[in-house]
Parts: structure tokens; C-alpha cells; sequence
């Protein structure tokens, strides 16, 4: 019997609002891609993101355009050499391997070659705002070992100043979405390094991130929009201490595992991240936590709604995923 390939663009509220350099949003829309084989079913979830000109039909259409390719047994290998790295290999790359692992019976982090993944601590991500409303949001969750501060360029420096007021004992992560620019980011950088900050994401925008490679870093500096598979791992040297994975950027979680190997390879630092995303897709990325320095997985931690069952969290101690959910 041939594989069946079904796909559903699904809505979740955002408990509350999400908001960073690029905006803000009240709710996500995930593709799901669905493989059947028999009574076997696999699934994946991707997130289309605008910023990499995807959209729910755009990336929707790309699945559906692999149906026969579906039908005629195609592998996580070939798919990776038929569609471009993005949001739609994501979706199907997830769901081949959560068929695989259940047809097999074996665990996806088996199949995948990587060690069995263990309970990690995952970064909370708190949204753009003034000063004031980011310290009081940071004050809420200073219990958390570690905070993820998304800014926005101009007052930035009293925007983490005020976070560190607000989560003295915290690990801080900050995340400026390509905001910054070379006039201020030198005393962004320093604004960071006063208030402790561990890992500073994509400062400037990708296509003008030279600069990096000229100035110090009093703070490792962590590409993100700037990198998307192994193919630009040649353009970050000496621009960026630290990477951050995310499946929707790389297609996928068979990518994924490639690029960590190189990048780690290369005295890279490894952060694993996400899309604001569901369980299902949080888990195939929870497969490589394990070797990473930064884990940001934390995407249903911040929905008013998740899927069931969920990934278990305790606080922001994120634990495997069950074979139920995925893999």
C-alpha cells in the first residue's frame, strides 16, 4: 500500500502577545504534515515564517507538491537533495522520521545516531517592551535559570539593564532580531556585557553582518538569520562564536544533525532553538539539546493552548518527548 501524505495549517493563541523587532502577533498558524503507512501514521509541524518570504500557503503548496514523491517511498536523504532547507522539508523531514520510529520501533534519537535525550533547561523568552514593562515581566520570571530577552535597537541598553534589575540571579540570553546597527552596537555590546549577558542572537541584519568580524566580542555573538543549513557555515568565520539551530530554518531535523557535527567541528557553539511552535514541533529539536551550550525551546511554554499530549515541562525543565507525541 502506497504512503499517504495529508497536510492541515492549525491556529494556537499566544497566552497573551509575542512581540520582537519585526512585530507582534496574538497567535501562530503551524502546518502539519501527516504520513500514513497502513495503520502506521508519522507526523511534522512546521512554522512559515515571512521573514524568509514563506507563507501558510506558500509552504502548504511545497508539501503538497511531494504527494507522489510520498507515494513512492521517498527517504529523508533523497527529500533533502528534492526541496530547498525551510519551513516545508521541516514538515515532512519530522514526519518520515516519526514514521520511521514507529514502523522500526525504535526511537528517532536512535535511528538519528544521537545519544538519548535527557531533561535540559530551557531558555523563557521575554517579549519586546519599555524598560519598565520588561523588568516587571522579567521580575515574574526570575524563578527561571534562564531568560531569553528579545530587543528592538533603539533603548536597548536600558531595556537589559532593566531585565537584570528585575532577574538579578538569571542566565540572560538577548535576542535583537537583526535590530541593531553599527552606530550602536558597540555600546549595545557593552550595555550587555555590564549586566552579565551570556550569548547575544544576530545583532545586525544578516546581510550586513561584516562588521562583526572587525570589532571585539566582550560577549560571544550567536548567528541566527544569518545562518539556515551547512552551506553557510563558510561565511560566519570570524563573524560569530555560536549558532543557532532551528529546524525550520535548516528543513529539517536530518539537516540539523549534519550541521551541528560541522559547526562543532569548527569551534562553534551550539544553540538550539525555535519558531513559536507546539510539542510537536519542540520535539524533534529536543533530540539534539543534549550537545548544546543554549537550548530555546520553550515555544508552548508561551501558548494559551498546546497539543495533547504535550512536551512535559517542569518550570523550564523541558523532558523528552513520548513516543506518542512524536518519534
Amino acid at each position: 500500500m502506497a504512503r499517504r501524505l495529508s497536510l492541515a495549517v492549525e491556529r494556537f493563541p499566544i497566552a497573551g502577545a509575542f512581540t520582537i523587532s519585526r512585530g507582534s502577533r496574538t497567535e501562530i498558524a503551524v502546518v502539519v504534515a501527516t504520513l500514513t503507512d497502513g495503520d502506521t501514521v508519522g507526523r511534522g509541524e512546521c512554522v512559515p515564517y515571512p521573514r524568509y518570504g514563506e507563507s501558510v500557503e506558500s509552504v502548504s503548496a511545497l508539501i503538497e507538491g511531494q504527494a507522489e514523491a510520498i507515494a513512492a517511498g521517498i527517504g529523508r536523504d533523497a527529500l533533502m537533495t528534492r526541496m530547498k532547507a525551510g519551513a516545508a522539508r521541516n514538515a515532512l523531514d519530522c514526519a518520515l522520521f516519526d514514521l520511521e520510529a514507529k514502523l522500526q520501533g525504535r526511537p528517532a534519537w536512535a535511528i538519528a545516531g544521537l545519544p538519548a535525550p535527557q531533561p535540559v533547561i530551557t531558555a523563557y523568552t521575554l517579549s519586546l517592551g519599555t524598560p519598565e514593562s520588561m523588568e516587571e515581566a522579567a521580575r515574574k520570571a526570575a524563578h527561571r535559570p534562564l531568560l531569553k530577552v528579545k530587543l528592538g535597537g533603539v533603548g536597548d541598553p536600558e531595556r537589559i539593564a532593566a531585565v537584570r534589575a528585575g532577574a538579578p540571579d538569571a542566565r540572560l540570553i538577548v535576542d535583537a532580531n537583526e535590530a541593531w546597527r553599527p552606530e550602536t552596537i558597540e555600546a549595545n555590546l557593552a550595555a550587555c556585557l555590564k549586566a552579565g549577558v551570556a550569548l547575544i542572537e544576530q545583532p545586525l541584519p544578516a546581510d550586513a553582518d561584516a562588521l562583526l568580524a572587525e570589532i571585539a566580542h566582550p560577549v560571544p555573538v550567536c548567528a541566527d538569520e544569518s545562518l539556515h543549513d551547512r552551506a553557510g557555515l563558510d561565511a560566519l568565520a570570524g563573524r560569530y562564536d555560536a549558532i543557532n539551530i532551528k529546524l525550520d530554518k535548516t528543513g529539517g531535523l536530518t539537516e540539523a544533525v549534519l550541521l551541528a557535527r560541522e559547526a562543532k567541528g569548527r569551534g562553534l557553539a551550539i544553540m538550539v532553538g525555535c519558531m513559536l511552535g507546539t510539542s510537536l514541533g519542540m520535539a524533534p529539536a529536543a533530540l539534539l539539546a543534549e550537545g548544546a551550550e543554549f537550548v530555546d525551546l520553550d515555544g508552548p511554554l508561551l501558548l494559551a493552548r498546546d497539543r495533547d499530549p504535550p512536551l512535559r515541562y517542569d518550570g523550564s525543565l523541558m523532558h523528552p518527548p513520548t513516543p506518542e507525541l512524536w518519534g
